[in-house]
């Protein structure tokens, strides 16, 4: 009876040891693969923008929403008919690289989200508008209809417009450490090296990939810098990219054009600014117009409205 007591116990600890042992696996592996999970989003996102100051709006959601559709569509391996694409999706294809989206989002993903966030955010708004009347359901239907359907192009010229201001703004920083790098005795390669290995810029980013491309033989020095300038809607920088191309072309010294280049963009970007702070008070005249100024009306004139009132009963 002992022995058998004694037999019981000790399958019973063997059998608690292994169920113990089975569920700290099973959490540890779970752990891991989101570990995992993390880093390995966390290396897409840095690949793709690495820079801090991109905002985290809905126009970046709706990038967001398209990038995943273009996931399902490279595993489903499946494509939307050609008069669809070519009818909703031609603005995308001109705007595709300098939205810096080329090989991040295909075109059946944005037209397949413009149909689906129309219907999705039509039926939202008829559902809204059906509480109060079914005029306003009808009328919110439409409205929301529209919406979703020029919400991923809104989003892909808002990403166009910010990639170009983030170029602008460290353009000049770019071009003053290249020159200072070749004023020190380093070559043009190296001093590009210099520029993407020690700042965490978009600018930095996209050069340091061209460098690698032109050095691992993929494509030709021009080729891979003249691509990265038809990535960004911006004049300087395309004369910029073809200074570079000429000067080393030609073997001659391009410290002092990158100096006046570095000076103007500044300047362009300086000048900007002022433009968007000049327009500030002009935008604001319309929330001050539609929104404090009737307020202020009715605190003012109120009162007075009421004594006439009162006085003409």
């Amino acid at each position: 009876m002992g022995a058998s007591i004694i037999s019981m116990t000790y399958m019973g600890a063997i059998f608690a040891f292994a169920s113990g042992y089975s569920f700290y696996r099973f959490f540890a592996l779970m752990m891991q693969k989101q570990r995992h999970a993390q880093t390995v989003k966390e290396s897409l996102l840095n690949e793709r923008i690495p820079d801090e100051n991109d905002p985290a709006t809905l126009y970046d959601k709706t990038i967001g929403y398209m990038e995943t559709l273009t996931q399902s569509y490279a595993v489903k391996r499946r494509h939307l008919p050609e008069i669809v694409l070519a009818s909703a999706g031609k603005a995308f294809i001109a705007r595709q690289d300098r939205a810096g989206l080329r090989g991040c989002v295909k075109v059946d993903a944005f037209v397949e989200a413009r149909i689906r966030l129309a219907v999705i955010v039509g039926l939202v708004a008829l559902v809204i508008g059906l509480v109060f009347s079914t005029e306003l359901g009808l009328l919110l239907l439409f409205a929301g209809f529209i919406f979703g359907w020029i919400l991923p192009s809104r989003a892909v010229g808002h990403r166009v417009v910010w990639r170009s201001l983030q170029m602008e703004e460290h353009l000049p920083e770019m071009l003053d450490v290249i020159a200072l790098g070749m004023r020190s005795g380093l070559s043009f390669d190296a001093s590009l090296k210099l520029y993407s290995s020690h700042f965490t810029t978009i600018l930095a980013h996209e050069i340091s990939l061209a460098q690698c491309q032109w050095e691992s033989g993929l494509e030709r020095r021009d080729e891979a810098l003249r691509h990265v300038a038809a990535s960004y809607d911006s004049a300087i920088f395309g004369r910029v990219i073809e200074t570079m191309i000429r000067s080393v072309r030609f073997g001659s010294s391009m410290v002092s054009n990158l100096e006046d280049d570095a000076r103007e963009a500044r300047s362009i970007y300086r000048a900007r600014k002022e433009e968007q702070i000049a327009k500030a008070p002009v935008k604001m005249m319309i929330p001050t117009s539609t929104l404090i100024l009737p307020a202020m009306l009715i605190v003012v004139l109120g009162p007075v409205l009421l004594e006439l009132m009162g006085g003409v009963v």
